[in-house]
């Protein structure tokens, strides 16, 4: 019986040996192949037009048996088998678009009214109040910045407060005082922050 010391680097390299061979190379698995298909031939096996063996009166010395001719097998049919090219690492240059004339020149459809609540008299009066002063005091807080040298982030700042201060006077226009009232609050509330950074 071997010793236990032997038995231990054995099976030490037993699992070392299992453990290379198991990981392997790291290959794609190939893809099976399709299912081979088969067509049977449309002919029919021809009757065998020798005539029946009659009995030798004597054996030749080396005779062959007649073997009967093949029966047709039927044809196997293989379908072809895609082969991925591999990917380039070029990137691919976009379809030029067709330009077709329209079959038909139809108006373009309205923007779908908004929904906003039904305000009460008073309700508005409010809402106008504080959407107007809030664009009173981020135009404010803007003319502050006016003049002085700004970074990136001052000046994005700028932008974006225009942005709502436009947007706030539109809904304005259009009697959506909610609408407002919000983005005039979005104008103010940045406008207070690049106050605050300047």
């Amino acid at each position: 019986m071997p010793s236990l010391k032997t038995l231990r680097t054995l099976l030490a390299i037993a699992a070392i040996a299992l453990a290379f061979g198991g990981a392997g190379c790291r290959k794609r698995a190939g893809r099976a192949a399709p299912p081979l298909v088969i067509v049977p031939s449309t002919s029919e096996p021809q009757p065998s037009t020798q005539p029946a063996p009659t009995e030798p009166a004597a054996k030749p010395a080396e005779t062959k048996p007649a073997i009967p001719a093949p029966a047709p097998l039927p044809e196997l049919v293989v379908p072809s088998v895609k082969k991925s090219s591999p990917r380039s690492t070029t990137p691919r240059t976009a379809p030029v678009p067709v330009e077709t004339p329209p079959a038909e020149t139809t108006p373009p459809k309205p923007a779908p009214p908004r929904m906003s609540p039904r305000l009460t008299p008073n309700e508005q009066a409010e809402y106008e109040r504080k959407t107007n002063a809030a664009i009173a005091a981020a135009e404010k807080n803007l003319q502050t910045a006016y003049g002085k040298q700004l970074n990136a982030a001052q000046s994005d700042l700028v932008e974006k407060i225009r942005g709502f201060l436009a947007q706030a006077r539109e809904a304005t226009r259009a009697g959506d005082w909610l609408r407002a009232l919000n983005l005039a609050q979005k104008a103010q509330v940045l406008s207070v922050e690049l106050v605050s950074s300047l």
